[in-house]
């Protein structure tokens, strides 16, 4: 959770110029997805809130497969505390097209008069830092700001710069011969300030030395940078004020931390109650499919009997009233249209026939009117029978069924036409 922070002019500033740069569309879009830009805002205003040596620029990235992409950066510098004396560390933070899913990358900018030390924990000789912060980002609850104060700790424990210094300028003819005190002829970089000279030379005339806080980076780059303890002594009011505000400040963040914790739990329960939802929807999804096509089964199954409900009406109407009792053979009551009708009809009635028989032979050998043995020869034999009977009807259904097809598709492209 990004700390809040009030409105201020430099931050009003910063949000048009984020919100300009994040709105264009086109080629000179920048690569972010549209549902991060606003969080991507939201952590550019707060770290210019928070920190206000660090600006948003938009610049050119290349990365190391030689393409070039246009991203935001924050330029500037990062406090640190060595030692009790402050400092400013130049870095670059470049969001990546990935942001804030994936953490920024983070480069220390030093200037010429400072050298990167080698070897360091957490910067690499081309600059590139590498943090635990960074290694262990988690979106969205990660943020700028708190990156910002992790760099400013972990640089505080092992500064990332040293100074480079330069060769003073040569003396004066008007100058005293001995005022070279405290300079360092070699130039060499010198990560602790040099302080001490030549004590032979001013025996007669003792200067009380100056004396400073070892630095990480010597005494000409980082003087502009470097931030003179208060020598008066400090009233008791305002040492307990200032330590009533620490404690508040202190108990501020206590507070917000407990509550970013309950937010991140809360969110990854929203997350799972998300990814059960959504399979829910896949399950919902292939029940109706089933369901559809179930209906378009039906739908054929519907037409076939309509269409044998036609054909029966029809023969119905064609036959009332018509006496049969001058047929010879009862079998002739029923003409059939073609081979394969006729084909159904003697299987089915063949299969029924001995349906018939093999119930009369349960019955008769319950009574013991037929032995066991000539009960199960005569099933025996009348079972296979029945079995081609039923695999003839089987195959001859299947022939009519796609006779009725054929003919179906034929009545609507006569209709179509």
């Amino acid at each position: 959770m990004v700390p809040p922070a009030v409105q201020s002019p430099n931050s009003q500033v910063t949000l048009q110029f984020l919100s300009s740069v994040l709105s264009q569309r086109g080629p000179s879009a920048l690569p972010y997805s549209e549902d991060t830009k606003w969080l991507i805002r939201q952590h550019l205003v707060s770290l210019t809130d928070n920190c206000l040596s660090l600006e948003p620029k938009t610049a050119t990235f290349t990365h190391n497969d030689g393409r070039s992409v246009n991203l935001l950066q924050a330029d500037g510098t990062v406090p640190m505390t060595f030692q009790g004396v402050t400092y400013n560390i130049p870095v670059v933070i470049w969001l990546m097209e990935s942001y804030p899913r994936h953490p920024p990358c983070v480069y220390v900018n030093p200037t010429r008069d400072m050298i990167i030390k080698r070897p360091h924990a957490h910067v690499n000789p081309s600059g590139l830092v590498s943090v635990p912060y960074l290694q262990n980002w988690i979106y969205p609850s990660s943020n700028l700001v708190d990156l910002v104060r992790n760099l400013s700790a972990m640089f505080g424990r092992d500064p990332p710069l040293y100074s480079q210094r330069r060769a003073p300028p040569p003396p004066s003819p008007t100058s005293n011969p001995n005022s070279n005190f405290g300079v360092n002829p070699g130039g060499n970089p010198s990560p602790i300030a040099s302080n001490s000279g030549s004590a032979a030379g001013y025996a007669h005339r003792p200067i009380p030395p100056r004396t400073y806080p070892p630095s990480p980076y010597g005494g000409g780059g980082a003087a502009a940078a470097r931030v003179q303890p208060s020598s008066h002594t400090e009233d008791a009011t305002e040492v307990f004020k200032r330590n009533a505000i620490n404690k508040l400040v202190e108990m501020v963040h206590s507070d917000v931390t407990e509550l970013r914790k309950a937010r991140e739990v809360e969110m990854e329960g929203l997350f799972s109650a998300q990814g059960k939802l959504r399979k829910r929807e896949e399950q919902l999804n292939k029940g109706l499919k089933e369901m559809q096509e179930e209906k378009e089964g039906l739908e054929q199954q519907l037409q076939i009997v309509l269409m044998n409900t036609d054909v029966l009406e029809g023969w119905f109407r064609d036959n009332q009233g018509k006496k049969l009792g001058n047929l010879e053979n009862t079998d002739d009551a029923f003409e059939c249209l073609d081979v394969l009708s006729k084909q159904m009809l003697d299987s089915t009635s063949s299969d029924l026939a001995i349906e018939d028989t093999i119930y009369a032979l349960d019955k008769a050998v319950q009574v013991g009117a037929i032995p066991f043995d000539q009960y199960l020869r005569n099933v025996r034999s009348l079972s296979r029978e029945q079995f081609f009977h039923r695999a003839t009807a089987a195959k001859v259904r299947a022939a009519q069924l796609q006779a009725q097809v054929a003919h179906m598709a034929a009545r609507s492209s006569h209709y179509a036409s």
